[in-house]
C-alpha cells in the first residue's frame, strides 16, 4: 500500500512516501480501515520532533508517553473510512461500514490513558491506504459529512471533550480558551457552548470573526491576552498554548477557579507565583487525550448535527510534508486532513 513512514525523530525529511509497504492485516477482534481521509494534529509534530521531553531532562526526544517511539512508524491518528476486512472474532456484516475511529487503543477505567497506545504513535496509524484497529474503537457513522469533514473530529475534539469534563465546567460559567483558531481550541469553542458556558476566545489577527461564528461571546487577540483579560474574570482556563502567557492565565481565574491544560504551543516550561495559585484555591488540571467515554459524548453531538466540522483544507497523502508545513505555519482556522485518495 502507499503510505507515509517516519524513520526518526526530526524534520519534515523524516517523512518518507512510499509505494510498497505491505498492507496491514486485521487480527483477532479488530478490522481494517480502508482509510478516506486522515486529521492532522499537533501530537503528529511533536512526535515527529520527539517533542515531549523527559521528567529528568525537559530537551529529551520522546514520544508522548516521554519515552522512546519504535520506528519507521505512520502517524495519523484521526481517521474515517470503511471496514474491508475483519479479524478473527468479528461479524463480516461490518464489512462495508463506515466508521470514525477513536484513537485510544486501551482497555479498562480512564487511567489508563496515561499508559496506553496511540493511533499513529505506538501503533501505525492513518497516512496510509489502510490501517487495523480494534473493533470496538470503529464507531459506525451515517451521515452527510465527507470523510474529510469527519476526520477533523477525533483528536482534537475528543482532547477538547475531556478538558471540559475534567474542569467540570458547567452552564453560565466563563472559559477563557486560548489558541481558539487551532483544532483544539475551536473545538473548546463549540463544545462549552454547546454546555451554555460563555466563551473568552483567545485568536490571531484576522481569525476574530470565525471565532464569533462558532459561539464566542468575546474575542481578543493573541498580543492582547495581558491587557484585554481582568484579573478574576473567569470560572475557567482552557490552554493549549501556555508559554510565557501562564502568569496572566492564572490571574484572569476567579477564587476558585479552574485551570486546565492540554498542550503547550508557546512553550512547556513556564513560571509563576505560587500565592496565586493557593490564596485563590484554584485547581491546576492536566488533561490530554479523550477516553472512550469522551469520545462516545463527541459521537452523539456529531451524530446529532450539533458540531461544525471545521476543514480549512486538505492535502493528498504524497504531500504530507507540505500539510505538516502548512499546519505549522497556523495560518488557517480549523483543520488540515490528508486525502489518500488523491494520491492516485
Amino acid at each position: 500500500m502507499r503510505a507515509v513512514v517516519l524513520t526518526g525523530f526530526g524534520g519534515l525529511d523524516t517523512l518518507d512516501y512510499r509505494e510498497d509497504v505491505p498492507d496491514p492485516e486485521p487480527g483477532p477482534g479488530e478490522v481494517r480501515v480502508c482509510v478516506g481521509a486522515a486529521g492532522i494534529n499537533n501530537t503528529d509534530i511533536w512526535t515527529r520532533q520527539g517533542a515531549y521531553g523527559a521528567a529528568d531532562d525537559p530537551d529529551a526526544s520522546t514520544g508522548w508517553r516521554r519515552e522512546p517511539l519504535r520506528f519507521p512508524r505512520i502517524q495519523g491518528a484521526d481517521v474515517a473510512g470503511r471496514i474491508d476486512q475483519v479479524g478473527p472474532g468479528v461479524s463480516e456484516s461490518r464489512i462495508g461500514e463506515r466508521v470514525l475511529v477513536d484513537p485510544m487503543l486501551y482497555d479498562g477505567d480512564e487511567r489508563a490513558l496515561v499508559t496506553t497506545e496511540y493511533l499513529g504513535s505506538e501503533r501505525d496509524g492513518g497516512f496510509a491506504e489502510y490501517v487495523t484497529v480494534p473493533a470496538a474503537n470503529a464507531h459506525p457513522r451515517e451521515g452527510a459529512l465527507t470523510d474529510a469533514e469527519l476526520a477533523t473530529f477525533p483528536t482534537a475534539y475528543a482532547t477538547a471533550m475531556r478538558m471540559l469534563n475534567r474542569a467540570d465546567v458547567g452552564q453560565s460559567e466563563t472559559v477563557l480558551v486560548t489558541g481558539a483558531s487551532g483544532g483544539v481550541g475551536s473545538a473548546l469553542i463549540q463544545l462549552a457552548t454547546l454546555r451554555g458556558a460563555g466563551v473568552i476566545a483567545v485568536v490571531g489577527k484576522g481569525k476574530e470573526v470565525r471565532a464569533r461564528e462558532l459561539g464566542a461571546a468575546e474575542v481578543i487577540g493573541r498580543d492582547e491576552l495581558t491587557d484585554a483579560v481582568s484579573d478574576d474574570a473567569v470560572d475557567v482556563v482552557a490552554d493549549v498554548v501556555a508559554g510565557p502567557s501562564f502568569p496572566v492565565l492564572l490571574r484572569a481565574l476567579r477564587p476558585l477557579g479552574r485551570y486546565v491544560v492540554a498542550g503547550a504551543i508557546a512553550g512547556p516550561l513556564v513560571e509563576t507565583d505560587l500565592r496565586t495559585v493557593y490564596l485563590k484555591q484554584v485547581q491546576l488540571i492536566g488533561s490530554s487525550f479523550g477516553s472512550h467515554d469522551d469520545f462516545a459524548q463527541l459521537v452523539a453531538h456529531i451524530r446529532n448535527g450539533e458540531l461544525s466540522p471545521l476543514l480549512a483544507g486538505t492535502y493528498p497523502l504524497r504531500e504530507l510534508r507540505a500539510a505538516q508545513e502548512a499546519f505549522m505555519a497556523k495560518d488557517f482556522f480549523g483543520k488540515l486532513v490528508v486525502v489518500p485518495e488523491i494520491a492516485s
